[in-house]
Order: C-alpha cells, then sequence, then structure tokens
C-alpha cells in the first residue's frame, strides 16, 4: 500500500512540475518582451487559468495523501490535467504569450470538467 501510495505521489507531484514548466520555462518579466511561446507572468488570463491549474494539482495530491483517489483515477486525472497544460501552451504560442477571452473560456471549461471528476473521484 505504501508504493502504491508513494507512486501516486510521484504522480502528483509530477504534473505539478509540469504545470510549473508551463509557467516557468519562457518567463518574462515584461509584457513587451512576450513573444511566441513566452510566459507573460502580467497577463491576467494565463495567471487565472494557472492559479486554477495549481489548485486542481493540490487538489489530486491530497487525494492521494488521503487515499481518496485510486491509482487508476489518479493516472486519469493526471492525463486530463496535462492535455489542458499543453492546450494552454499551444494557445500562449499563438498569441505572444497571452491567451485570448475564447481561449480562456475553453480552457476553464476543461479545468470545470476535471474539478468536478476530482469531486466526484475523491467521493467514492
Amino acid at each position: 500500500m505504501k508504493t502504491i501510495k508513494n507512486t501516486l505521489l510521484t504522480l502528483a507531484l509530477g504534473g505539478l512540475l509540469v504545470g510549473s514548466a508551463v509557467a516557468q520555462t519562457t518567463s518574462s518579466s515584461t509584457t513587451s518582451g512576450a513573444g511566441p511561446g513566452v510566459y507573460d507572468p502580467n497577463h491576467p488570463r494565463v495567471n487565472q487559468v494557472n492559479s486554477r491549474e495549481q489548485n486542481q494539482q493540490d487538489r489530486i495530491a491530497n487525494g492521494i495523501k488521503s487515499d481518496k483517489l485510486s491509482p487508476g483515477q489518479t493516472a486519469k486525472l493526471e492525463k486530463q490535467e496535462n492535455h489542458i497544460a499543453k492546450q494552454e501552451k499551444k494557445d500562449m504560442a499563438k498569441h505572444n504569450g497571452h491567451l485570448t477571452k475564447g481561449e480562456q473560456v475553453k480552457l476553464n471549461k476543461d479545468l470545470n470538467h476535471t474539478s468536478r471528476e476530482i469531486h466526484r473521484d475523491k467521493q467514492n
């Protein structure tokens, strides 16, 4: 049981690192320096989406620690989280490190879906 818990914790931490990597790998100190694929730390839509991604990663990690998420549930949730992070990075690359309102709405819709799954999985 301890091995499974350690494996799940490793998976969750890996997901956190992927989410952080999106924000940190292409960091820029000013909005004027943003270019394709460059993260703009002052862009409110990017910050809002990243905040939600981090919150959900924390919820998954807590579910692992409390044994409320099975390995299968965790793997599925992490796959969804990684898909959202990749889509965000792809969208940002198209718009000089920013997200359009429509892209933010789509990402939030995907995050809402995953959030509901986290809740359901932790209850079962």
